[in-house]
Protein backbone atom coordinates (compact mmCIF):
# COMPACT_ATOMS: atom_id res chain seq x y z
CA UNK A 1 0.00 0.00 0.00
CA UNK A 2 1.30 3.44 -0.92
CA UNK A 3 2.21 5.85 1.85
CA UNK A 4 0.36 9.14 2.29
CA UNK A 5 3.37 10.96 0.82
CA UNK A 6 3.36 8.67 -2.25
CA UNK A 7 -0.37 9.27 -2.78
CA UNK A 8 0.13 13.03 -2.53
CA UNK A 9 3.02 12.87 -5.02
CA UNK A 10 0.74 11.00 -7.43
CA UNK A 11 -1.97 13.64 -6.94
CA UNK A 12 0.55 16.36 -7.73
CA UNK A 13 1.28 14.74 -11.09
CA UNK A 14 4.22 12.56 -10.11
CA UNK A 15 7.66 13.26 -8.69
CA UNK A 16 8.90 14.71 -11.99
CA UNK A 17 6.15 17.35 -11.92
CA UNK A 18 7.18 18.66 -8.49
CA UNK A 19 9.70 21.49 -8.60
CA UNK A 20 9.68 22.40 -4.91
CA UNK A 21 7.93 21.29 -1.71
CA UNK A 22 7.86 22.81 1.76
CA UNK A 23 5.87 22.01 4.89
CA UNK A 24 4.19 24.96 6.57
CA UNK A 25 2.30 24.09 9.79
CA UNK A 26 -0.78 22.42 8.22
CA UNK A 27 -0.04 22.81 4.51
CA UNK A 28 2.29 21.53 1.87
CA UNK A 29 3.38 24.45 -0.26
CA UNK A 30 4.49 23.15 -3.62
CA UNK A 31 5.60 24.50 -6.95
CA UNK A 32 4.83 22.24 -9.92
CA UNK A 33 5.94 22.33 -13.54
CA UNK A 34 2.48 21.64 -15.02
CA UNK A 35 -0.58 22.52 -12.93
CA UNK A 36 -2.86 20.64 -15.34
CA UNK A 37 -1.37 17.36 -14.04
CA UNK A 38 -2.58 18.08 -10.48
CA UNK A 39 -5.52 15.83 -9.55
CA UNK A 40 -7.49 17.50 -6.77
CA UNK A 41 -9.74 14.44 -6.26
CA UNK A 42 -6.68 12.19 -5.82
CA UNK A 43 -5.19 14.63 -3.30
CA UNK A 44 -8.43 14.64 -1.30
CA UNK A 45 -8.56 10.83 -1.49
CA UNK A 46 -5.01 10.83 -0.06
CA UNK A 47 -6.26 12.76 2.97
CA UNK A 48 -6.06 16.42 1.92
CA UNK A 49 -8.69 18.65 3.51
CA UNK A 50 -8.39 21.14 0.67
CA UNK A 51 -6.30 22.24 -2.30
CA UNK A 52 -5.49 25.83 -3.26
CA UNK A 53 -4.19 26.43 -6.79
CA UNK A 54 -2.52 29.67 -7.83
CA UNK A 55 -0.93 29.03 -11.20
CA UNK A 56 1.87 26.53 -10.63
CA UNK A 57 1.85 27.15 -6.86
CA UNK A 58 -0.24 24.45 -5.18
CA UNK A 59 -1.07 24.35 -1.48
CA UNK A 60 -2.31 21.05 -0.10
CA UNK A 61 -4.04 21.37 3.29
CA UNK A 62 -3.27 18.14 5.14
CA UNK A 63 -3.08 18.96 8.84
CA UNK A 64 -0.28 18.84 11.37
CA UNK A 65 1.68 16.10 9.58
CA UNK A 66 2.60 18.50 6.74
CA UNK A 67 6.26 18.84 7.79
CA UNK A 68 7.02 15.09 7.98
CA UNK A 69 5.19 14.48 4.69
CA UNK A 70 7.19 17.29 3.05
CA UNK A 71 10.38 15.63 4.32
CA UNK A 72 9.25 12.26 2.90
CA UNK A 73 8.56 13.88 -0.49
CA UNK A 74 11.94 15.65 -0.46
CA UNK A 75 13.58 12.27 0.19
CA UNK A 76 11.89 10.94 -2.96
CA UNK A 77 13.14 13.83 -5.11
Amino acid sequence: MASKAEKIVAGLGGIDNIDEVEGCITRLRTEVHDASKVDEAALKAAGAHGVVKMGTAIQVVIGTDADPIAADIEDMM
